[in-house]
């Protein structure tokens, strides 16, 4: 199997402070381009990370066969 990348950007901003979030753009070495969506998960640090993690857990449960 190939090696792989996983791409993702973490910040925390105050939730009033939101206007809108738009989806990144990744240049690959052939000249195409990949768009990344971007994820708002919102509450306490503990349900942030809880919810952070099973996003997680799910992402992968999509790729069986890695």
């Amino acid at each position: 199997m190939a090696k792989l990348a996983l791409i993702y950007g973490m910040r925390l901003l105050p939730e009033e402070d939101l206007g809108e979030i738009k989806d990144a753009t990744v240049i690959l070495k052939n000249g195409r381009t990949a768009r990344i969506t971007m994820h708002l998960i919102e509450g306490s640090k503990e349900e942030i990370e809880a919810t952070f993690h099973q996003s997680v857990q799910a992402f992968f449960e999509m790729y069986p066969e890695i």
